[in-house]
């Protein structure tokens, strides 16, 4: 078997699904070097993971493919809402819920909205746009084994394709390997939480004559409950190409080949109430709904993220979700951590701020399936629906981490969604002009530290400035306000201090990812010179340089 001279890398990511290739895109744009590796030889073929909420298309839209992703996610975008149903034909319909944005609140909160792209149409625009980045992100290739010392990974590759092995030597390594994930296995880190919920078998077939049965119902699933025929439709052309989901049995026997072509079509004609349906079986894939959440997300110098760090049911696509948002969190770290402008400490701030999120938000996933009844999953649904999802979406919060002034006790989902510009929350969006440009105060945030200040900030501006001379760190200073001296001007509506509950002499530290790491509500109280040692006090807790 051949063997290739060794290569070094700051990053190796193993795993080239929706996770893995976030990561690339995150990392390429904040000009790190790494290499992906996926044993796959190419992306996914499936339409899954479809739903994107709000705060990943923040995140597509910091990096700079919003529009490449609404482009690939056009076939559905008018796709709402999530009906049940015994069948398409029958009597009993009702709409868990109609639209995902009723009257178009979500404008108030985001510059952007959520989005139904498949997976296996997102995929290609991460990695189209990775690629462009620099990025070296090779298919067909496949860990078989790493070490780790004080200083590196060692990591040894095969080519699926050739058999070549090939040894990198990284700074770090993401592992984004999925939910049987080689490397946690290997890291010997064990996982927590209820275990499987659910079975499923994935079906994709064309029906041709499907869409005029559903007709104006443009859903983006449909849970059918007739007892000859459960299951969950999901449209892919809202013409002829489909997607169910049937319920499978393994822990009793049952096998995937047992699922035949003619089973599958028998089955789907029964769950949308058409006998005669002309069904053509297209594929079929496997899938397994967990709730479980890895004990530990770093071992040295090797992360998880995605399904390797946390399994959730797919009600509400929480869990594709909260992988993309691992590999942002962890992105903008590596990026510091390999500047040189935060300390290693930093790092550990991934686990203790991503973890928890991770078991609250999937919690709230296994009670979503309940409450809609997901075919194959017989849990009892709570009292009462859930409401109020944009607190896992956008309300999510860091009680610990790399933040200053938080209360470590609070929940890291809230029961509901409130922008307040605390500590550890995501940075509230606001319409301001820069040089006569539109922005978002979101659009402000990806490759450095960001101080926000009212008009009267100039104390805490000015500090900022002279320590990002003085320490290399990357701060940008921004004043609010609507004199020719600020930076930014305010459109009319909620002002700055109302938004980020500040006055207009307070100043708010904004981290790369857009999260709020420590707040000022006004001016020093021993006065303007005192603006520096505490701002400087805030960037050593938060990037731990006191480490």
């Amino acid at each position: 078997m051949k063997s290739e001279v060794s290569d070094r890398v700051p990053v190796l990511i193993v795993g080239g699904s929706l996770v893995g290739l976030s990561a690339s895109l995150f990392l390429g744009r904040l000009g790190v070097r790494h290499l992906l590796v996926e044993k796959h030889s190419d992306t996914s073929h499936h339409p899954r993971g479809r739903g994107n909420n709000v705060r990943t298309m923040e995140l597509f839209r910091a990096a700079g493919v919003e529009e490449a992703v609404r482009e690939a996610a056009s076939v559905l975008a008018d796709n709402h809402g999530i009906l049940q149903a015994d069948t398409l034909t029958g009597a009993d319909q009702e709409w868990l819920f109609r639209e995902i944005d009723p009257g178009g609140a979500l404008s108030r909160f985001s510059p952007t909205g959520w989005c139904l792209c498949s997976q296996n149409d997102l995929e290609p625009v991460l990695l189209k746009r990775a690629r462009e980045l620099g990025g070296d992100l090779r298919f067909s290739t496949e860990l078989v084994e790493f070490e780790q010392d004080a200083d590196g990974v060692r990591a040894v590759l095969r080519s699926r394709e050739t058999g070549t092995l090939r040894t990198v030597h990284a700074d770090y390594l993401i592992a984004a390997d999925g939910p049987r994930s080689p490397a946690r296995e290997r890291l010997g880190i064990g996982q927590e939480g209820p275990g499987d919920l659910f079975h499923n078998v994935s079906i994709t077939f064309r029906a041709k004559r499907l869409a005029d049965v559903v007709g104006d119902r443009y859903f983006i699933a449909c849970y059918l409950t007739n007892p000859q025929g459960p299951g969950a439709l999901l449209p892919v052309d809202n013409q002829e190409q489909w997607v169910f989901h049937a319920p499978w049995n393994p822990d009793g026997g049952e096998t995937l080949e047992d699922f035949t072509d003619e089973r599958c079509a028998a089955h789907i004609r029964a769950a949308v109430g058409v006998p005669d349906l002309e069904v053509e079986i297209t594929g079929k894939a496997p899938w397994h709904a967990a709730e479980r959440v890895a004990e530990r997300y770093q071992s040295g110098r090797v992360f998880l993220a995605g399904d390797s760090a946390h399994e959730m049911s797919p009600t509400g696509a929480f869990g594709s979700n909260t992988g993309i948002q691992d590999a942002h969190n962890l992105a903008w770290k590596l990026a510091a951590v390999l500047g040189g402008w935060a300390g290693p400490g930093l790092l550990e701030t991934y686990g203790q701020e991503r973890r928890p999120v991770a078991q609250a938000t999937g919690a709230r996933a296994s009670a979503r399936s309940a409450e809609h009844r997901h075919p194959g999953y017989d849990a009892v649904p709570g009292t009462g629906r859930q409401k109020n999802v944009l607190a896992v979406a956008l309300g999510y919060r860091y009680p610990v981490g790399a933040v200053v002034g938080t209360d470590p006790q609070a929940p890291p989902v809230p029961d509901g969604f409130a922008a307040t510009g605390e500590p550890g929350s995501r940075a509230p969006h606001l319409w301001v002009r820069r040089a006569g440009v539109r922005i978002s105060t979101l659009d402000l945030f990806e490759d450095s530290m960001v101080l926000l200040t009212g008009p009267d900030g100039e104390a805490w501006r000015a500090a900022a400035q002279r320590l990002a001379r003085q320490h290399g760190v990357p701060l940008a200073a921004y004043r609010i306000g609507d004199g020719p001296e600020h930076e930014l001007a305010p459109e009319p509506g909620p002002g700055w201090a109302e938004a980020y509950g500040t006055g207009a002499d307070g100043a708010v530290l904004v981290r790369p990812d857009g999260f709020v790491a420590w707040r000022a509500t006004g001016a020093p109280a021993a006065g303007s010179a005192a603006a520096e040692p505490v701002l400087a006090q805030a960037l050593r807790a938060v990037l731990c340089l006191d480490a």
